[in-house]
């Protein structure tokens, strides 16, 4: 029962972290795989307060507390030293800051990916897509402090009116169709040559592997793309892009809007592709377009072009392929969970180290709650999409304390384990199917100007009205 799986990891928890904060899904990190991996990068930490597991814990909670100050995070690693019985931390975060600085960036790129694969390793077969694994593909955008650190490694978006007010880094996800987890990321600058979304995703094809499916939009369907990940063994599902027009009339016909047609290889070697690879790419390439009718009223959408490297219609109806690109929301509303309920869309550290750090904080953290949702899916009868993240954050804040303070106790943390399991089970998010809201704002935002100037600027105007 699902009740007995909490209280298991629970149990094991407690044998197996003895010097570290505890964590409803802390056997997701467990401190031999974290201490090797600071050996491989030959990292050294005095053993003092702030050890690299301390540090990771903190940084992890810090991220998933509503407050995400540095000054809270340190007062929880003090109330927690205080229920233990162990000596007092200093309330001062400079130590934490600088212990947070000492953690590389790669030990918490390494977790997010050993979370996210332990994940989908674990996921039941009927989740996957005819025994593929699905893998979605989109980018997001998050903002961070206005300091010339920032500005100088991610530069600032510009429209009409000239540069915004902000740094803004691009962020290219691949997360697991089947449990939701963060797989692996790519960073860079809002703006510039080699920055966009497709180009990210290109640093990315090392990490499929053979018997793939991507599913993503229609910025990524080129023909380069699918070629090259053809050549890996990788399929994909992509919506046809807006420079092809699909003629049902030509190629071989599979069934009513359903036809095999050839595309061929471009002339030229598209930006953030070196002459090497391109020159290895086919000269002609065979794909599958498949048109779908959207008769939803609401929908903005009205008919739709798939284009797929599932070249068998009798293995991979189109009915099925529509379903499947469908899904590929699901990548919007994961996104949408780590900026929005994890609050990572407007980030807060002043350096671009600590921002890509930041980054992959959240996504581990996203990972760890991901794991709490899959363990609860995989033990009841209900669909993994009907269990609510933003319900599972709010339970794990509100029994943290409780869960810590029960873990000598095996009745006790049974029963507190009961209680989460049931809140969390009574938290079920229904199908809305096929449900349309306007984009639009209903409350309007403060009557103020933009500050378009430095603060040390308008100061000085401030002062300089009121003294005249």
């Amino acid at each position: 029962m699902l009740q007995g799986r909490f209280f298991r990891r629970l149990v094991e928890l407690r044998t197996r972290y003895e010097r570290a904060p505890e964590l409803p899904f802390a056997e997701a990190l467990q401190a031999a795989s974290i201490q090797a991996i600071l050996e491989e990068l030959k990292v050294e930490f005095r053993e003092r307060i702030y050890t690299p597991l301390v540090t990771l814990w903190v940084f992890v909670s810090q991220v998933l507390d509503p407050d995400p100050s540095c000054r809270q995070a340190v007062s929880r690693l003090l109330a927690h030293r205080a229920q233990r019985g162990l000596p007092p931390c200093s309330t001062d975060s400079g130590s934490y800051c600088t212990a947070r600085k000492k953690l590389p960036e790669a030990l918490l790129q390494r977790l997010v990916q050993k979370t996210g694969l332990e994940l989908q390793q674990q996921a039941p077969a009927e989740w996957d897509f005819h025994g593929r694994k699905v893998k979605l593909a989109d980018g997001t955008t998050v903002s961070m402090p206005d300091t010339a650190e920032n500005t100088a490694a991610f530069d600032k978006p510009r429209n009409q009116r000239g540069p915004g007010p902000f740094p803004v880094a691009r962020v290219l996800v691949l997360l697991a169709l089947a449990t939701g987890a963060a797989l692996e990321a790519a960073i860079g600058p809002c703006r510039g040559k080699k920055t966009g979304e497709l180009s990210l995703f290109r640093t990315l094809h090392h990490t499929l592997e053979p018997g793939d499916l991507v599913l993503a939009d229609r910025l990524f369907c080129t023909f380069c793309d699918i070629a090259k990940l053809q050549a890996q063994g990788v399929d994909c599902v992509f919506r046809l892009s807006s420079s092809r027009s699909a003629d049902f009339r030509r190629g071989r016909r599979l069934g009513q809007d359903d036809h095999l047609v050839t595309w061929s290889k471009p002339k030229q070697c598209p930006e953030g592709m070196s002459a090497a690879a391109f020159a290895e790419l086919p000269d002609q390439l065979q794909v599958r377009e498949v048109r779908v009718t959207v008769n939803v009223p609401g929908f903005r959408v009205k008919s739709l072009v798939v284009v797929t490297t599932l070249l068998d219609p009798l293995e991979f109806p189109p009915d099925e392929i529509a379903a499947l690109f469908r899904q590929r929301w699901q990548a919007e509303l994961h996104l949408r969970s780590i900026k929005t309920v994890l609050q990572m869309d407007v980030l807060r550290c002043l350096t671009p180290e600590m921002v890509r750090k930041e980054i992959w904080a959240h996504l581990l953290a996203y990972n760890l709650l991901r794991s709490m949702l899959c363990a609860a899916a995989a033990e009841s009868d209900r669909p993994l999409c009907t269990f609510s993240f933003k319900a599972s954050l709010q339970l794990l804040s509100a029994f943290r304390h409780e869960l810590l303070s029960s873990l000598a106790d095996d009745a006790r943390l049974r029963h507190c384990c009961d209680l989460i399991v049931h809140a969390l089970s009574e938290h079920r998010v229904h199908d809305r199917l096929n449900r349309y809201e306007p984009r639009k704002r209903k409350r309007p935002p403060k009557p103020f100007p933009q500050l378009k100037r430095p603060r040390h600027v308008e100061r000085n105007l401030c002062r300089q009205n009121r003294s005249s």
